[in-house]
């Protein structure tokens, strides 16, 4: 990946493109130097942070896209999006979902799960001595699905406005008692080899289901070949739809680089015009899924089998985090769900402690 963006910028003739590579704690390297000597073209998960955009190292892109905001997936730029401005253009977008050998679900006389109670009852039908049911995780999965059960119930993180949090609702405490009572089951595989981020338990056969990254999908096609299906999250609860997470990573311009609008015009060229470069992009490193949904059926991954399901998840049920989670919001939601699911204690109980710590936190966002 380093040699082709290095032979993307080599490829701009409107200015001369240097390349800084930086491996290691990307994150805390990048908030160091926009304090120093901003980089003038830098990426940024979900199209940079509200610390960013609220200190103003960020320029604003609004106009630079204008109306070709609409050839990018509608959901990442919803997300890409903050009081009306847009301060990055996607690169290219990730996305999780779920995992299953259709050969082992046929052989336990159970059809692909569509809702959460069919997911329960399948993972308890395919689940052996030797093989669990289902895996998200070695916490159980609740690191990495908490905020899914949100979205999965029907509820949105926030309100329109970011005024308070619109999920604290007597279907989604059922949502989180129905998970841990799925977890208690047994056919929850409670740990394994690597995590859920990693293919391996289920390349390995450990588990006939695992929750995972579309980045997985090679290693998983080449152990099990055409016995390979995914799924978004299935709706759980009666108000509930299915749901799958996306992150997307996107270029910015810093507000205070030396070279802003020629590195607008390049974040343009690279970003915006030059498509073959953005399908090289998500198809030749990895498995990733093109910004811009007319792209997708080019790269050749996408085109055909689970890669093409797992696109259209991310156009039809795809959600990311709100721009405000993240933080002490973050952390309290992370606590309150941990003491509920692995704890046991009642969901309204502990949620009115999270509710307070949100209020607080978005009560300075409309500050």
């Amino acid at each position: 990946m380093k040699e082709a963006v290095e032979r993307y910028a080599s490829e701009y003739t409107a200015a001369t493109v240097d390349v800084k590579w930086t491996p290691g704690d990307y994150g805390t390297i990048l908030a160091a130097e926009l304090l120093t000597s901003p980089p003038d073209v830098f990426e940024v998960e979900q199209g940079g942070s509200l610390d960013m955009i609220r200190s103003g190292q960020l320029a604003d892109l609004t106009d630079l896209i204008g109306d070709r905001v609409s050839e990018f997936n509608p959901a990442v730029m919803d997300r890409f999006t903050f009081e009306g401005k847009i301060h990055g253009i996607p690169q290219t977008i990730d996305m999780q979902l779920l995992y299953y050998r259709p050969s082992l679900l046929e052989a336990a006389g159970v059809k692909p799960p569509t809702t959460f109670d069919e997911l329960a009852a399948a993972a308890a039908a395919v689940k052996t001595a030797d093989v669990g049911g289902f895996f998200a995780g070695n916490d159980g999965g609740i690191g990495v699905l908490g905020t899914i059960l949100i979205w999965a119930s029907g509820h949105d993180q926030l309100t329109e406005d970011r005024s308070a949090v619109a999920f604290l609702t007597d279907d989604f405490y059922a949502a989180l008692t129905s998970y841990r009572d799925f977890l208690n089951s047994g056919a929850v595989l409670p740990a394994a080899s690597a995590e859920w981020y990693d293919g391996a338990p289920f390349v390995n056969g450990e588990t006939a289901m695992q929750w995972g990254g579309l980045w997985s999908l090679p290693d998983i096609k080449a152990a099990w070949g055409d016995d390979v299906a995914v799924l978004p999250f299935p709706a759980i609860g009666a108000k509930g739809r299915p749901a799958v997470p996306f992150g997307a990573f996107g270029a910015c311009v810093a507000a205070d680089g030396k070279n802003v609008d020629a590195a607008k015009e390049f974040v343009k060229w690279l970003w915006i015009d030059q498509e073959d470069k953005q399908v090289d992009f998500s198809n030749s490193y990895g498995t990733h899924i093109p910004a811009k949904p007319a792209l997708v059926a080019k790269a050749d991954k996408l085109s055909e089998g689970p890669g093409k399901d797992a696109a259209q998840f991310v156009a039809d049920s795809g959600f990311a985090n709100d721009i405000m989670w993240s933080g002490a919001l973050g952390i309290a939601f992370g606590t309150a769900l941990s003491n509920v699911i692995k704890g046991g204690a009642d969901p309204a109980s502990e949620f009115a402690a999270f509710e307070a710590t949100a209020t607080a936190e978005l009560a300075k966002l409309q500050g």
